[in-house]
């Protein structure tokens, strides 16, 4: 069987022993402001997520004339184009900069979804840790094969793909970077339960062995990110936001802070939860189980010589004695000594059974 091979992003390894490494997705709901991506930041760290991620647009390079120019007239709008819109929300070189060194200042991971070509070399030059491709891309060969080469950690979304888009994408990537994590996901903002799609994960798990899988979460809770962790995955992905009602299409379907805090609190509760897999007593079930527990005592006064009956033995908390399990290896013995009613049966009172 082929060994699953740990993904190492910043100085975490992430992997099927490890916590579930958690991104919150900013992307553009720090609405253009430096200071508001900041606070972002800060409150996701104060939440202990393991990263946080932007997205990162050449707006020219990567729209059509026709698109980056259409009126774009809506309650979301930050501009009165499309493109004006999207570049209004689009950091440039030095607020990357300075965003990269409040995140080394907190102890942060942050890197960024690359949309272009452009835009991959902007994100290299700026060393993030790893690469996030969204799931329109996946069929986006060379711009996969250019991430790739840049030799960090990528992480690969999969909505509305195939299994045969996503084992396209596989055969580019893995020859030039084998740092790959593959993320179920399902492309709709939000996603309803009964098109998440879980057990894609165990699908992908089983078809890629050697390949962290995790979650890009677009429902509007955290319960779903856990059933996902008890699936296989080491990765969830959640958008991030500190107000549901700020202007923007995605912080209806973000978590704020309580949400986020709660799922990475879960999700760390999880992995212990999962245990070992060998059944065995606790210490910590010894007191409940004593007390709660049966023994075997005597129903009634007893002498000495009595042989034990049916009629003559009690089951009775606590269970502090020869447990119930006993019964039939006491029936038909002799009492070496009286018992008094609900005296403990044991076997230091009995005569030995045949071939004792």
């Amino acid at each position: 069987m082929q060994i699953r091979h740990a993904l190492r992003i910043g100085g975490t390894e992430v992997a099927d022993s490890s916590d579930c490494y958690v991104v919150a997705e900013v992307g553009h709901n720090h609405q253009g402001s430096v200071e508001k991506c900041k606070e972002l930041f800060r409150v996701a760290k104060e939440c202990e997520v393991d990263a946080v991620k932007l997205q990162k647009r050449d707006n020219r390079a990567l729209y059509t004339r026709a698109m980056y120019d259409k009126p774009y007239d809506n309650e979301n709008s930050f501009g009165a184009t499309y493109g004006e819109h999207r570049e209004a929300l689009e950091f440039d070189w030095s607020e990357y900069v300075e965003l990269k060194s409040y995140c080394r200042e907190i102890g942060l991971t942050f890197f960024a979804t690359a949309f272009d070509l452009p835009s991959v070399d902007f994100l290299a030059r700026l060393d993030v840790p790893a690469f996030k491709i969204a799931s329109g891309d996946l069929k986006t060969l060379p711009l996969l094969r250019h991430v790739a080469q840049c030799g960090k950690p990528m992480i690969l979304s999969t909505g509305g793909a195939t299994m045969d888009d996503i084992e396209r994408a596989y055969d580019v990537i893995m020859p030039i970077n084998p740092q790959l994590c593959i993320l179920q996901c399902t492309a709709a903002y939000p996603t309803v339960p009964e098109e998440l799609n879980l057990q894609v994960i165990s699908t992908l798990r089983r078809r890629f062995p050697e390949l962290v899988i995790g979650l890009s979460d677009h429902d509007n809770g955290i319960a779903m990110a856990l059933a996902a962790y008890v699936l296989g995955a080491r990765v969830v992905e959640k958008h991030f936001t500190l107000n549901h009602t700020w202007k923007g299409t995605d912080h209806a379907f973000s978590l704020e802070p309580i949400g986020m805090r709660k799922l990475v609190r879960d999700l760390r509760r999880t992995r212990v939860a999962m245990g070992t897999g060998v059944k065995c007593p606790l210490p910590s079930e010894q007191g409940p189980l004593v007390k709660m527990g049966k023994k075997l005592v005597a129903r009634r006064l007893l002498t000495a010589g009595h042989v034990l009956t049916d009629d003559d033995i009690a089951m009775k908390s606590p269970g502090d004695g020869l447990p119930p399990h006993y019964l039939d290896q006491v029936l038909g013995r002799t009492l070496l000594r009286q018992l008094d009613q609900d005296d403990n049966i044991s076997f230091e009172v009995l005569s030995q059974g045949e071939g004792e």
